[in-house]
């Protein structure tokens, strides 16, 4: 095993996605020098993959699967750690014509009994007739496949040790699904966004090409993001292998606890482009390091997976500034698994821009209407830039009519890259895309200027006496104003009662004493009718227990869920102001 990381260039004419199949994209990419470099958590190399030696190992996967009586379009689950033996099963499955189902570790789970119902639930959505788990959580193998009919579960060791066979691998169309990418909030009713070849590829093109504008020479990628989840699967896993280019991967669990090695990545290696939500850029500028660092090359700091928390961006560029980042390299972008991946970017090189509105008259009467009144509510939202090339992006009222810019509507987009639909889930399918091709993203916003602002989530939002109020803004305020919260501490939503709506904040509280748990509860209801002009019941809970998805964004539905299943005290942790 190679113990010499995968060179930055490759060594051969640059293609960006410029396939019919990602087979034939590991084909040519294997014709060069280029691959996945992974790292422990502690930034040690752990194995050099250059995509040479994927592909050979990745046909051999494909001849072990077709060997235990698989056929092509049968789905396998795959358990995705951050590693080579991850990449080996994808691509063995793409190579054998089989559908892979990336399925996400127990980072973001609130325990075991949780997670291992909510895989087991994509197994079932998947209809897998194989599950391949990782050794981090080997001793589960038995109870997450207990009773499904399966060719094959256990660890990629035990796939790699079963014969080869001399199967033909199959002729890959780009009709073909590629793969199935389960949504990150998906709980109860798990379902699987259906990506063929062709539609992959048609994303995995548009960004290479139109969002990152791959250079020919000296681009490389580092990642910590989940292979699981669409942002880490489609941007730092498969558009580098469809454009050569080469990636430094670190292991998604470990990154809270040493944010900075990936940073210190990036400065090693002379990293190019690498992407994070908000968070991530949150937890590097408020940790402490000594690590003296250089990311001067840092030429694509991408957000994504998560409304844009602007003053976060704001903090990290000012902290790292004297390490030679520079905050034009901050790069908006907006998409979901639905669309394979991207929607927009915003140009290259223009940082974070940024629009203020009254937020009154926002909540009111739906529109974005500019203001720096400070004696008015103001809302700051990032643009998330101009739709890819092929696509189309439209934001539309009730009635389906496009609405003129900063008019706040539902957002819906068209293009190459849209999923089949969700995996044997016509109805779900027919509600969210129609016969014009045409997505019904779910995401609320407006237009400006050519770009696309992203509001929220429709199903989030919270309608108090004629006012349209995003949950995040009282999330984000709490979180800013209060010195005791963190990001991603508090959950909000609203209850249905007799009455009407009722507010309620869920708050991580570290403090044991009743008289400063008291203070934060009185402290954020009165802040939260100060500045929104909200009631809101406070609900304290312990730390690390409001739910996340599997990318780490904090998941409001499954906070309201346990809420009301009973899995908080909220009798004698309640507080509201009159």
């Amino acid at each position: 095993m190679t113990r010499h990381p995968s060179p930055t260039d490759s060594g051969q004419a640059r293609r960006l996605g410029d396939f019919a199949t990602f087979p034939d994209a590991l084909d040519y990419a294997a014709l060069g020098e280029a691959g996945f470099n992974i790292y422990s958590g502690r930034g040690q190399l752990l194995e050099a993959l250059p995509y040479r030696t994927l592909r050979a190992q990745a046909r051999d996967v494909a001849r072990r699967l077709l060997a235990r009586g698989m056929l092509p379009g049968e789905r396998v689950a795959i358990v995705a750690e951050s590693d080579g033996d991850f990449a080996r099963m994808f691509f063995g499955c793409q190579y054998a014509g089989l559908v892979p189902a990336p399925l996400p570790l127990p980072v973001a789970f609130g325990g075991r009994e949780g997670y291992v119902a909510t895989l087991r639930g994509m197994i079932e959505s998947a209809g897998a007739t194989a599950v391949v788990i990782p050794d981090i959580i080997a001793s589960w193998t038995d109870e997450i496949v207990a009773g499904f009919d399966l060719r094959f579960a256990g660890s990629p060791a035990d796939l790699l040790g079963l014969p080869i066979g001399d199967a033909d691998l199959p002729v890959v169309s780009p009709d073909d699904l590629s793969y199935l990418q389960f949504s990150s909030g998906s709980t109860r009713f798990p379902m699987g966004v259906a990506v063929t070849q062709r539609s992959g590829m048609a994303n995995a093109r548009a960004i290479a090409r139109d969002g990152l504008k791959v250079r020919e020479t000296g681009d490389r990628c580092v990642s910590w993001l989940p292979l699981y989840h669409d942002m880490g699967l489609v941007g730092f896993f498969l558009t580098p292998v469809t454009c050569q280019l080469t990636v430094d991967m670190l292991p998604t669990r470990e990154f809270a606890r040493r944010p900075h090695v990936w940073l210190d990545l990036i400065s090693r290696n002379r990293g190019t482009i690498s992407y994070s939500p908000s968070f991530g850029y949150e937890l590097c500028a408020r940790r402490a390091s000594s690590i003296s660092l250089d990311l001067s090359s840092w030429r694509i700091a991408g957000i994504g997976g998560d409304m844009i928390r602007h003053h976060i961006l704001e903090e990290f560029a000012e902290r790292f500034a004297a390490s030679g980042f520079d905050s034009h390299a901050f790069t908006a972008s907006y998409g979901m698994a639905e669309a394979t991946l991207a929607i927009s970017f915003v140009p290259l090189g223009s940082g974070i821009q940024t629009d203020t509105v009254d937020l009154r008259f926002l909540e009111t009467q739906g529109v974005a209407r500019p203001s720096n009144d400070p004696s008015h509510a103001l809302r700051t939202f990032v643009r998330c830039g101009k739709v890819l090339a092929e696509h189309d992006l439209v934001v539309r009222d009730p009635s389906g009519n496009p609405l003129p810019d900063r008019k706040v509507g539902t957002i819906f987009v068209r293009g190459p890259s849209l999923m089949r639909g969700y995996f044997n889930q016509p109805q779900d399918t027919q509600r969210v895309l129609d016969r014009d091709g045409w997505l019904n993203t779910g995401d609320l916003g407006y237009m400006l200027d050519g770009q696309v602002v992203v509001t929220g989530r429709a199903k989030d939002l919270i309608i108090i006496n004629g006012r349209n109020i995003w949950p995040q803004d009282l999330e984000w305020s709490a979180e800013t104003e209060i010195g005791t919260l963190r990001s991603r501490d508090v959950a909000v939503f609203s209850i249905d009662q007799e009455k009407g709506e009722k507010v309620v904040a869920l708050i991580q509280c570290r403090a044991s004493s009743p008289e400063a748990r008291e203070l934060l509860r009185n402290e954020a209801a009165n802040l939260f009718r100060r500045q929104h002009g909200v009631d809101v019941s406070v609900i304290l809970v312990p730390p690390h227990t409001l739910p996340q998805t599997s990318s780490g964004k904090l998941t409001r539905a499954r906070a309201k869920a346990m809420l009301l299943s009973g899995a908080f005290d909220t009798p004698a942790e309640t507080a509201s102001v009159a």
